[in-house]
């Protein structure tokens, strides 16, 4: 179903009269194209070194560079940067651009805040700043061909005998995976384990495998799950392996998923810079989520500098069209592929604090980094260093952007099913689920 750009970015639309902040007005003028850039108050530098990984969820930060909204807010040397895996981005801005690393880029959440606390960086904090959702959707769980038939969807209340019973079938726990530990990935499979009532700590094998990995674990018959992002849920159909048993976006509609982050000494040393970059990339979101630019958008992300895939891989999931298999209706729906600006709940760009909590919250149920995210308090507090909506306000507000939220949170979320998560009181959502750790 194609969406015409009035109805993605009609509340988005940007004003040629942008409303200017204090710290900018005066400083700054306006180009042909009705937006704001910096003049004679520019950026600090001109460069930053961002790490990407190469999936749908990178595409801000790619559109940025290949269409010249880095450079034309000041940031001409901007560099974005394949990294082989989360393990290797992880690495890399704990070393910073001038240990030859990056400076920030981006993350399955809440990496952010893990590395921010030292916890997956050998208690060496390095503190982060978040400032911005990249994108939603784009994600969803896998499931191996051998498993046809056996009721894994959605809802996998059915199936979840079949799963806890597979070792006396078949002399090993059914076995699943996701891209890094304790972050987007890995919450996702979790939950959906869990609202089926299988607990992904005891009654499967649960663990960290690289994408390619674990397709081939799927091909041969030792992996039976995995918690993949696009385009690898196309591949796995498209290629026979297997089929989806749900996506993201059934799961929880218009979810937060992967998020913009840079080192916090960067951001201190260079505010017009970051600035620039969060202009960058909002204009680079709204350009992603034109359905007219989707075509473009395609042939430059497929390139071997990039994803390095077929075109014809992309384009199915930036139509939001997927074939989930296994007997299972197919979906035609544009809002229900990546989306990058503008949603059913309003700005995607903007970093919430209250997804943050969740994330938090979620590592909490799992039992992750006990003594990093003690209790609820801590991880509150965790959020409200790390997170810098107030940066982005600063950056919209520059840019002329309306559809600025005017809370914190996104209220009440609810997931498939039925379990609500209110980040004004985050413990009723401790309590509703029946598997945790916590």
């Amino acid at each position: 179903m194609a969406l015409s750009r009035r109805q993605f970015l009609g509340t988005a639309a940007l004003t040629t009269g942008g409303v200017l902040s204090a710290a900018v007005a005066g400083a700054q003028a306006k180009s042909s194209s009705g937006y704001w850039v910096a003049q004679a108050s520019g950026p600090e530098t001109d460069t930053i070194r961002l790490g990407f990984i190469p999936i749908v969820e990178s595409a801000p930060l790619i559109i940025a560079k290949e269409k010249g909204f880095f450079a034309k807010h000041g940031l001409g040397k901007a560099e974005v940067l394949k990294q082989a895996n989360w393990p290797s981005a992880r690495d890399n801005v704990t070393i910073g651009s001038a240990g030859g690393g990056i400076d920030g880029g981006q993350w399955q959440m809440p990496m952010p805040h893990l590395i921010h606390t030292g916890a997956i960086t050998n208690n060496n904090p390095v503190k982060m700043a978040v400032l911005c959702q990249l994108n939603t959707q784009g994600n969803g769980i896998a499931i191996a061909g051998m498993h046809v038939g056996k009721g894994l969807g959605l809802n996998i209340t059915q199936a979840a005998d079949y799963i806890k019973n597979f070792p006396a079938t078949n002399g090993r726990k059914f076995k699943a995976a996701h891209t890094f530990p304790n972050v987007n990935q890995d919450f996702w499979i979790r939950y959906w384990f869990a609202a089926g009532g299988v607990d992904p700590d005891q009654d499967i094998e649960l663990l960290a495998v690289p994408p390619a990995e674990t397709v081939q674990g799927m091909r041969n018959g030792t992996m039976d799950a995995f918690s993949t992002g696009d385009p690898w849920p196309y591949r796995i159909v498209s290629d026979q392996i297997g089929f989806m048993a749900a996506l993201t976006q059934q799961m929880w509609p218009f979810h937060p998923e992967e998020y913009l982050a840079v080192r916090a000494d960067w951001v201190e040393k260079h505010p017009k810079a970051t600035r620039a970059l969060l202009m960058a990339v909002m204009e680079a979101q709204q350009w992603c989520d034109n359905p007219a630019n989707r075509a473009e958008l395609i042939k430059i992300c497929a390139t071997r500098t990039y994803f390095n895939v077929p075109a014809e891989v992309l384009t199915p999931p930036y139509e939001g069209r997927y074939t989930l298999g296994d007997g299972k209706p197919a979906v035609n729906d544009f809002k229900a592929g990546p989306l990058y600006w503008q949603d059913d709940r309003g700005s995607i760009s903007y970093p919430y604090k209250s997804h943050d909590l969740w994330f938090l919250t979620e590592s909490l149920r799992w039992g992750f980094h006990k003594g990093v995210i003690t209790d609820l308090g801590r991880a509150k507090q965790i959020v409200d260093e790390v997170n810098r909506e107030d940066l982005w306000r600063d950056a919209a507000k520059a840019l002329g952007v309306s559809n600025i939220p005017s809370s914190t949170s996104r209220g009440v979320e609810t997931f498939f099913d039925g379990v609500t998560f209110d980040p004004a009181n985050p413990q009723a959502y401790l309590n509703q689920v029946a598997i945790k750790r916590v």
